[in-house]
């Protein structure tokens, strides 16, 4: 978990029609699109967000990514992200 993650959480728990698109043209952090992707990718394969849809790429925050928020979940013990090649 680095910062930009927490970011995406709470961005995602407040806007459920967030994209890395949007949260690249909102959020005020310096980080591009791609990398807002991977970070999308990484959080979901550790089930803190979920896609609503492949095709448009939005999220909705889960219910262990409200826990997360709420520092009742480590996130050490989630689901480690898959290798993309």
């Amino acid at each position: 978990m680095c910062t930009l993650d927490e970011r995406i959480i709470e961005y995602v728990a407040e806007d459920p029609l967030a994209s890395p698109r949007i949260m690249e043209s909102v959020m005020q952090f310096d980080a591009s699109e791609r990398r807002i992707r991977e970070r999308c990718l990484m959080l979901a394969d550790a089930e803190l967000i979920a896609p609503l849809s492949r095709d448009l790429e939005m999220y909705e925050v889960t219910s262990e990514g409200q826990r997360y928020l709420q520092g009742k979940l480590d996130a050490e013990h989630q689901p480690k992200p898959k290798v993309r090649g």
